[in-house]
C-alpha cells in the first residue's frame, strides 16, 4: 500500500511538471539504473567490506534556468554491508541485506552543455531486510533473534553526485550519505541499545535514458 502511494504521488508530480513545461519541451522524463557499492558506517565496527547491488527506477528533470534544474526520482535500491566485529565476546561477520524504495529530490547545477553536479535530500522506505552471521562462537544469534521489525523502516540522508548528459543518455556517479540508523531502538534488561547502529553509505554508478 505504501509503495502504491509513493508511485501515485510521483505520477502526480510528473503530470504537473509536464504541464508546466509543455510549451518549451525542456521537461525530461526517463528511466535509470545502475550498480550500488554499499556499506554501513559506524564508529564501533569495521565496515570496509562492501556489498554490490543495484538500483532501478524513474527520474524527471525540470529546468528552472539554463544552469539550474530540479530532479525528483523514485527507484528501488539495495543497501547493506558485511560488518566485521571483534569484541570481548566473539569475532565474526554479519551480513545485512536491505531493500528500499527511495525518493531523492535533487538540485542540478549545469557546468556547461554536458556536465552537472547534483545534490539534495532523499528519503527511503524499507521493503525488506535480512541478516546472516558467521562467527567463532555464535553467542549472538543474529539470524534468528533479529527480523525485519528490528530495522528502521525509514532511511533519510543527503545525496551528492556528478553527471553527464549526452542527448537522451545520462551517466553519473552519486554518493548517498545516510543520517538515520539502520536498526530500531531496542530494550534488553532495562537497557536501551540500537543494533545495527550503523547508517547507510552508498556509492552508485548509473545510466539514464530520457523517454521524451
Amino acid at each position: 500500500m505504501k509503495k502504491t502511494k509513493l508511485f501515485i504521488a510521483f505520477a502526480l508530480i510528473l503530470g504537473t511538471l509536464q504541464l508546466a513545461n509543455a510549451q518549451d519541451g525542456k521537461f525530461r522524463f526517463g528511466v535509470k539504473g545502475g550498480v550500488n557499492f554499499s556499506n554501513l558506517y559506524t564508529d564501533n565496527v569495521d565496515d570496509e567490506h562492501v556489498l554490490v547491488g543495484f538500483n532501478a527506477g524513474l527520474f524527471a528533470k525540470l529546468p528552472i534556468t539554463k544552469f539550474l534544474a530540479i530532479q525528483p526520482e523514485i527507484y528501488f535500491t539495495t543497501k547493506g554491508s558485511e560488518l566485521v566485529y571483534n569484541n570481548t565476546f566473539e569475532t565474526g561477520t554479519a551480513k545485512f541485506n536491505l531493500n528500499y524504495v527511495e525518493v531523492p529530490v535533487l538540485v542540478v547545477v549545469n557546468l556547461g552543455k554536458h556536465f552537472n553536479v547534483h545534490f539534495g535530500p532523499y528519503v527511503g522506505y524499507l521493503l525488506d531486510g535480512s541478516i546472516t552471521n558467521d562467527s567463532n562462537l555464535n553467542v549472538f544469534d543474529f539470524e534468528n533473534s533479529i527480523n525485519e521489525d528490528d530495522f528502521n523502516k525509514l532511511d533519510a540522508g543527503i545525496a551528492l553526485g556528478l553527471g553527464m548528459d549526452v542527448d537522451a543518455l545520462s551517466f553519473g556517479i552519486r554518493y548517498n550519505y545516510g543520517l538515520t540508523t539502520v536498526g530500531e531502538l531496542q530494550d534488553y534488561n532495562c537497557t536501551q541499545y540500537t543494533f545495527p547502529d550503523g547508517k547507510n553509505s552508498v556509492i552508485n554508478v548509473y545510466v539514464g535514458i530520457a523517454l521524451n
